[in-house]
């Protein structure tokens, strides 16, 4: 092989593994990760792998797609900007598993709670909230999910993650939490 053919391999070998390296894992996941670099697999031959394994391989180990996938499910806080209703374009990628994940599973149901921090009134945050809930769930069914499976519920600022008047506690309470049924 060329040096620029092996450069470009340990590039693309090094971003997989930096990528599964930052979500949060277990040892299995870990010990995944560590496989896939020891054989020398590119990012391509992982994902085309995972995607038609149709649960956990014979050894017991999940692919990286299925510890993605899960890791991505274990988030079910969503945050927001100050005064704005549309989720953070980091969230699409997290929100599109729970899509997929309703889709296939029909007799899940969620509630997404919307909440807003302290600032303005109690009628604005409520609606705030509906709206910021909204944005997710119409993300979600168009993605996959079903509109009967999934509720909204807006508290505005009724019940504050946090308590304080700080930018940082003002962060934590503008959110939407996923909370299952």
């Amino acid at each position: 092989m060329t040096p620029i053919k092996n450069l470009i391999k340990s590039v693309v070998i090094g971003l997989a593994l930096v990528s599964l390296a930052a979500c949060k894992s277990s040892s299995d996941a870990e010990t995944e990760v560590t496989d896939a670099g020891s054989m020398g697999s590119t990012s391509s031959e992982s994902t085309s792998s995972a995607a038609q394994a149709s649960g956990a391989g014979t050894s017991g180990r999940l692919s990286a797609e299925q510890i993605q996938a899960e890791n991505a499910l274990r988030q079910t806080v969503f945050y927001f900007d100050f005064d704005i209703a549309e989720f953070r374009g980091a969230d699409r990628e997290t929100l599109m598993y729970h899509a997929r994940d309703l889709s296939a599973n029909p007799s899940k149901r969620l509630r997404l709670e919307g909440h807003a921090d302290e600032r303005g009134t109690r009628e604005y945050n409520l609606a705030l909230g509906e709206r910021r809930a909204n944005s997710i769930l119409n993300y979600l069914i168009v993605n996959g999910a079903s509109r009967s499976q999934i509720e909204v519920v807006s508290y505005g600022e009724e019940r504050p993650a946090m308590t304080g008047q700080s930018e940082s506690v003002y962060n934590r309470n503008r959110r939407v939490e996923v909370v299952a049924r």
